[in-house]
C-alpha cells in the first residue's frame, strides 16, 4: 500500500503543469538591469531582420542606434524622473528609475545604409535589410 501512495505522489510531478514552475525566476531576478530594461524580439524574415525593442518612458531623442562590425547597438538614456512629492515633500513609493541602458545584438550581413527605425508607443522597431558579405558598411541610424 505504501508503495502505491509513493507512486501517486510522484505522478503529480509528471503533470506538465509543473514543467515551467520556477523556470524564469532566476532569469529575471539575476539578469543585468539593461537586459531587463530592453526586452527584445528579433525576427529573421530571410531578406531582413526586424527587431522590436521595448523602450518605455523614453522619447526618440533619448535613444541612439548604431550598426558597426555586424552589431546593432541600442543606447537609451532617461536623464530625469519627475518629482511626485507633495508640498510637504512626502512620497509614498518611487519605483520608476532613470539612467542609461545599452544592449547590442549581433546581426551579420546587413545593408547598413538601408536600416530603418521607428519609435511609437514605447516600442522601437528596427528593420535591417540583408546584403552580401562583400557590401557591409558601418552606419549611424536615424529614428523616424
Amino acid at each position: 500500500m505504501m508503495a502505491n501512495e509513493m507512486m501517486q505522489r510522484n505522478d503529480m510531478f509528471a503533470d506538465p503543469f509543473f514543467d515551467n514552475i520556477g523556470r524564469h525566476f532566476f532569469d529575471d531576478v539575476f539578469a543585468p538591469q539593461q537586459v531587463r530594461g530592453l526586452k527584445t524580439d528579433i525576427e529573421d524574415n530571410g531578406d531582413s531582420y526586424v527587431a522590436h525593442i521595448d523602450v518605455p518612458g523614453m522619447t526618440k531623442d533619448d535613444i541612439h542606434l548604431s550598426y558597426q562590425d555586424n552589431v546593432l547597438t541600442v543606447q537609451a538614456t532617461k536623464n530625469s524622473n519627475a518629482d511626485h512629492t507633495d508640498k510637504d515633500g512626502n512620497l509614498l513609493m518611487q519605483e520608476r528609475s532613470y539612467g542609461a541602458m545599452s544592449r547590442s545584438y549581433r546581426l551579420p550581413d546587413v545593408d547598413a545604409k538601408g536600416i530603418k527605425a521607428s519609435y511609437a508607443d514605447g516600442v522601437l522597431n528596427v528593420t535591417l535589410p540583408k546584403v552580401d558579405k562583400d557590401n557591409q558598411q558601418d552606419h549611424e541610424i536615424n529614428i523616424d
